[in-house]
């Protein structure tokens, strides 16, 4: 075991020093968004008479506890733990996928691995160094929410930031467990966050059908052990050992996995052809590469709208009279001009300022999508995929620009597919809601227009296009609860955008620069692609 295990030290610090970018940025975004909300929070619900209120309407909405989970305490503290801790799990969760699966799958499809073997390097060496650079991060986030949150209380803030990290760890393994079954670092991904997703699922079901967190649905998912924590409630510490457990069955089984299989090989081996259909174009080639993740997408968009559909009627009585509710709510949704935080705002006005909101969430999350499908086409580059097609009689711009039209008009799909479902759940019209939904086409199409320029003129700097739209995700999803100056919410494209439904009147001009900017960031990209070698 021993020998297997040489050469982890060495692994470890090239991963560190690979990470040593994105691992801080990403580890400060989650801890930032958590520590921030006993502020917020704070200047939205000031006395513990609020509080008490808030928590037990919340506890009384079903629809508030599939989203968010139960409360469990009316102090700031366990507010924080209620509204951000599953959130802050997840962002933890897909850190430690992204490292996990980078460091074994990855390298193995690029072949580097097969170079680093060639060394004094052991069978489970590079899964122990992934798991370990992984667990790495985790600690960094769990020691930064506590220290931030230990003003709350101490116990609660431990608790809190062991759970978070916790959750991710658990992801970790369950990454290196995909990274063996699968022959690609995209389908490692892929099933990482289809556990991921169906854990949300499940404590959302849970949640919505029972109070209290008790629903075995809730208890079936580590998110929902995240939120029966108990953080700033009464602690349950024991919990913390279903996580213990879980990471250890999984690890064991990714270990033995990986003693049982050869370097580049799965158990799960794409099937080779015939292929099934024309692929005469470039275009018929990219939609078949990336219509799974297309589908995946335009269903849970679907699922999602009309989850949030629901809600809309709820929001005003949610809300009640808190000025400072429905100050944020009008932020991100808006309606600015209903008269400020003091004002009394109609019924139906703070519902539509509800789905403007949902269809500008929708619209940030879209832009991970588009930026992702873009971003296929550097791992078929970097992969050597694409050479065997460039050397016949297929352009660059034929074959780039099939990927790009899979990724503009995927976005346009499941943005489509997102209004459709807020208008059905919302039981109303779709027409509106589905408008608004669109109409954060052009900021997506920039952001995936800019991850096309990094791709085309610097190939190595093409992952930042994540730090763009993680970026305007941040801004859009905290900025207005912590009330940032409209210049730094201004950053974003998306604060740009007419905001539908609702608006007293809709202007073209944003849209129209925010797609001629998109246009001519596409065809820089594409320029670039053209004139520049092909990644080594």
């Amino acid at each position: 075991m021993k020998n297997q295990l040489a050469g982890t030290g060495a692994l470890l610090r090239l991963a560190l020093r690979r990470d040593r970018v994105m691992m801080p940025v990403w580890t400060l975004v989650t801890t930032v968004m958590v520590v921030s909300m006993p502020g917020s929070l704070g200047s939205v619900y000031a006395t513990a008479a609020e509080r008490a209120r808030a928590a037990a309407s919340m506890n009384a909405n079903s629809s508030m506890r599939a989203l968010y989970g139960p409360v469990f305490g009316d102090s700031l503290g366990a507010l924080t733990a209620w509204r951000g801790g599953v959130y802050a799990a997840v962002l933890a969760a897909a850190m430690s996928l992204i490292i996990v699966v980078r460091h074994t799958r990855e390298e193995e499809e690029t072949g580097r691995q097969e170079l680093l073997s060639a060394a004094m390097v052991g069978r489970r060496a590079p899964l122990t160094a992934a798991l370990l650079t992984a667990l790495v991060a985790n600690a960094c986030v769990a020691l930064l929410v506590a220290g931030g949150l230990a003003g709350q209380g101490a116990p609660g803030a431990v608790a809190l930031g062991l759970a978070v990290a916790a959750t991710g760890t658990f992801f970790a393994c369950t990454a290196a467990i995909a990274a063996q079954l699968t022959e690609s670092a995209r389908a490692a991904k892929g099933i990482t966050a289809a556990v991921l997703g169906a854990a949300f699922v499940l404590k959302a079901a849970g949640d919505a059908g029972t109070e209290g967190g008790r629903s075995a649905l809730t208890w079936a998912s580590p998110l929902g052990w995240v939120e029966n924590v108990r953080a700033f409630a009464a602690e349950r510490w024991w919990v913390l050992l279903l996580f213990a457990a879980a990471v250890t069955v999984q690890a064991g089984a990714a270990y033995a996995l990986a003693g049982r299989r050869d370097l580049g090989m799965s158990f799960l081996p794409s099937r080779p052809g015939p292929a099934e259909g024309r692929l005469g174009t470039a275009g018929a080639l990219a939609w078949r590469l990336q219509r799974g993740s297309v589908l995946g997408w335009s269903a849970g968009f679907l699922v999602a709208g009309v989850v949030f559909g629901g809600m809309a009627d709820g929001a005003a009585d949610l809300v009640g009279d808190n000025d400072r509710t429905r100050e944020i709510i009008e932020r991100m949704g808006g309606q600015g001009g209903a008269g400020g935080a003091g004002a009394q705002v109609a019924q139906g006005a703070l519902t539509e300022a509800f789905l403007a909101t949902m269809a500008g969430m929708f619209g940030m999350v879209a832009a991970l999508y588009a930026v992702s499908s873009v971003l296929r086409l550097s791992a078929e580059e970097s992969g050597r995929r694409a050479e065997p097609l460039l050397a016949n009689a297929v352009g660059r711009l034929r074959w780039a620009g099939g990927h790009l039209a899979v990724a503009f008009g995927g976005s346009a799909l499941i943005l489509l597919l997102a209004g459709l479902g807020l208008g059905l759940g919302h039981g109303r019209e779709p027409g509106a809601a589905i408008g608004a939904a669109l109409a954060q086409l052009p900021a997506v199409w920039l952001i995936g227009a800019l991850a096309a320029l990094l791709y085309g003129a610097v190939p190595q700097y093409a992952a930042a296009a994540w730090a763009v739209a993680g970026g305007a995700l941040a801004l859009g999803w905290v900025g207005p609860a912590l009330n940032l100056p409209q210049a730094a919410l201004n950053l974003s494209p998306f604060a740009h955008l007419p905001r539908l439904p609702g608006a007293q009147a809709l202007d073209p001009a944003p849209l129209l620069v925010l797609t001629v900017l998109a246009a001519a960031l596409t065809a820089a990209g594409l320029g670039a692609l053209r004139r520049r070698d092909t990644v080594a």
